[in-house]
């Protein structure tokens, strides 16, 4: 299966609402694709994201630097086509622009390997469940105001899914502490109510919100500082009862191993654009697994269902719906669960006329 056709292209997508967290707005969501065809006449499609900014760069990078090397391989070995383009542009990495562009490939192959083999993505990166438990994040942005947020998570609850997420990081914690109050008096004692500070805390506030946050019994507090500031992450997992997750700021596997052998985590967040694609992200998703450490993967609901039906550490998907311009149908959802795709492939349904309607590179 010799790969004879590799192309780059980037689109622009629009936010599906608007989005506020404590550090960013989500302003569009650029999205790189890769296609890459074989003599066999399968096209395997992957992409990858930015929030916003630097993915030109990304696609440059793909055309300059990294696709031309794929011709003439051989589009099975997935491992060592990643390999190959990880040393070949070594004077980059670790780092998001190189992951992202490493990930646009990694699961094109992946697609490729899956029809090849006329499987779903789910059943041939492991198999361990068709479905997994889905939580929002939709109803919970930092730029809401509390009414909404509440109606958002009843909406949740009434829809049966197990878990809601709310934004963290408004100048008052006392502001924070009352939107979690509300949320949690709303939708009682046993759905899930997870907190994101998307890393806006020093290690300082960090530990007082915290301890603000502990009554409320919540099931994580995700990103409270900076990812480049584990030893906080350390100290903050040893101070608080409230589970610690980490992940869709980190770029390497080598970098979650850190993490997980110094306990700075309990729960591992990888997201497979930002990790560099499947092959590290089923990697990660093994190591924390060897830690007793689940995983709920970041973003990218369409893709990470079939990743997370694949492994058996799978804690949640994230509901973030942001696809819909650009696929035929949205992912199934049903009891509070995700399904995932049966189709062989990635489990994508790709709208090709839209997607070469909204290129822009």
């Amino acid at each position: 299966m010799k790969i004879v056709r590799a192309e780059a292209f980037l689109v622009d997508l629009e936010p599906e609402v608007v989005r506020f967290d404590a550090i960013q707005q989500f302003t569009k969501q650029e999205t790189i694709f890769v296609q890459i065809e074989t003599d066999n006449g399968l096209t395997g499609t992957g992409y990858s994201y930015t929030i916003g900014t630097g993915g030109r760069a990304i696609v440059s990078l793909l055309r300059e630097d990294l696709l031309h090397r794929l011709i003439g391989e051989d589009a099975r070995q997935v491992e060592g086509l990643w390999s190959k383009l990880f040393w070949a542009t070594h004077g980059t990495v670790v780092g998001a622009i190189t992951s992202l562009a490493l990930t646009a490939v990694d699961t094109a192959l992946w697609d490729l390997r899956c029809k090849d083999a006329g499987q779903p993505l789910w059943l041939l990166a492991g198999g361990y469940r068709e479905r997994v438990p889905l939580y929002d994040t939709e109803g919970g942005w930092l730029n809401m105001d509390i009414d909404v947020i509440v109606a958002e998570a009843k909406k949740s609850v009434n829809r049966g899914w197990p878990g809601v997420k709310v934004k963290v990081g408004k100048p008052n914690p006392m502001e924070d502490l009352a939107r979690l109050t509300a949320v949690r008096d709303a939708i009682g004692p046993d759905i899930d109510l997870m907190v994101d500070a998307n890393q806006s805390f020093t290690h300082a506030e960090a530990k007082r919100r915290a301890h603000l946050f502990e009554p409320l019994n919540l099931y994580w507090f995700e990103e409270p500082m900076p990812a480049e500031d584990m030893s906080g992450h350390v100290e903050l997992a040893r101070s608080t009862s409230i589970p610690v997750a980490v992940g869709e700021s980190i770029y390497s596997l080598s970098h979650f191993r850190e993490y997980l052998a110094s306990g700075a985590c309990s729960i591992v967040q990888v997201d497979v654009a930002r990790i560099g694609g499947i092959t590290p992200w089923l990697k990660t998703a093994h190591l924390a697994e060897s830690f007793n450490v689940k995983v709920a993967p970041h973003f990218l609901m369409e893709l990470h269902v079939s990743l997370a039906a694949a492994i058996p550490n799978a804690l949640y998907v994230e509901h973030i719906p942001q696809l819909g311009r650009l696929i035929t149908h949205g992912m199934e959802i049903t009891g509070g669960y995700a399904i995932a795709p049966s189709d062989p492939g990635i489990g994508i349904a790709w709208d090709f006329a839209a997607i070469d309607n909204l290129r822009v590179a």
